[in-house]
C-alpha cells in the first residue's frame, strides 16, 4: 500500500491532509465567482521505480479533470529491452524520450487543456531541466514536479510484488545510484514521502497541487 508524507523543510510549508476534491476546489472565490488559474500547468509525477507514480498521477488527473500521460508508454523499444534485461538507461537513452514527453505535454495544453499530468522518473536535475524548458518556451506554462520518494527497501518490495511489469527490482538499486534529490532551490518541486495509506497519500498529493493552483489564481 502506498503512503507518503510531506517534506516541508525542503519544499515549503506542509499542506493540510484533510483537503480533497476536484480542481474546482483549488480556485479562489471572488464575489462568489470562481477565479481560474493564471497559467496552464504541467504536473510531472516523479520518483524512482515503485514509488507509485502511475497510481498518484491517475488520481490527480481524475480529480483535476485534466489529461494524463503515462511516460513509460513513450519509451522506444530499445529502452524497454534494456530495462527488461536489468540494464540501466544512459543519459543518451533518455534525451529523446524526455524531449518527446515535453512535446506531448505541450500538445495537450495546445489542444485547450488547462493542465496535464505526466509520469516521468526524472531522476537527475538535468532531466528535470529538459521538461522545464516548456516554461521558457511559453511563459503561460508552469512546470511542477510532484516528487514521490521512499526508502529503497520499501520500493524494492513494491517492485518485486509487481506482476508482468518490465521494470525489475535490480533497476530500483540502479535508479537510487543515479538519483539526484531535488535541491532546495528547485522551488517547483512538491515533495511527498511514504508514510501513510494510499488514501492519505492521494489526498496529500492533491492538496499540495490544489494549493499551488490556488496561489496562482
Amino acid at each position: 500500500m502506498l503512503s507518503y508524507d510531506e517534506r516541508p523543510s525542503m519544499y515549503g510549508a506542509a499542506a493540510p491532509t484533510s483537503r480533497s476534491g476536484s480542481a474546482m476546489d483549488s480556485m479562489k472565490q471572488i464575489n462568489g465567482a470562481l477565479k481560474p488559474s493564471h497559467h496552464r500547468h504541467i504536473w510531472i509525477i516523479t520518483g524512482p521505480a515503485g514509488c507509485g507514480k502511475s497510481t498518484i498521477a491517475q488520481y490527480l488527473a481524475e480529480n483535476l479533470l485534466i489529461p494524463y500521460i503515462e511516460g513509460d508508454e513513450y519509451h522506444p523499444p530499445a529502452n524497454i529491452k534494456k530495462m527488461s534485461a536489468g540494464i540501466p538507461l544512459t543519459d543518451a537513452d533518455r534525451w529523446d524520450w524526455l524531449v518527446l514527453l515535453r512535446q506531448k505535454a505541450m500538445e495537450r495544453l495546445s489542444s485547450g487543456s488547462s493542465g496535464v499530468v505526466l509520469t516521468c522518473s526524472a531522476l537527475k536535475r538535468k532531466y528535470r531541466d529538459v521538461i522545464r524548458i516548456a516554461s521558457y518556451n511559453d511563459h503561460d506554462v508552469l512546470v511542477h514536479f510532484v516528487y514521490l520518494h521512499a526508502d529503497e527497501k520499501v520500493l524494492l518490495q513494491r517492485v518485486k510484488a509487481r506482476q508482468g511489469h518490465y521494470m525489475k527490482d535490480s533497476m530500483v538499486k540502479s535508479q537510487f545510484k543515479s538519483l539526484e534529490e531535488p535541491a532546495d532551490e528547485e522551488r517547483d518541486v512538491l515533495g511527498v514521502d511514504v508514510s501513510r495509506s494510499l488514501t492519505e497519500v492521494q489526498r496529500m498529493a492533491l492538496s499540495r497541487v490544489q494549493q499551488v493552483l490556488a496561489d496562482d489564481s
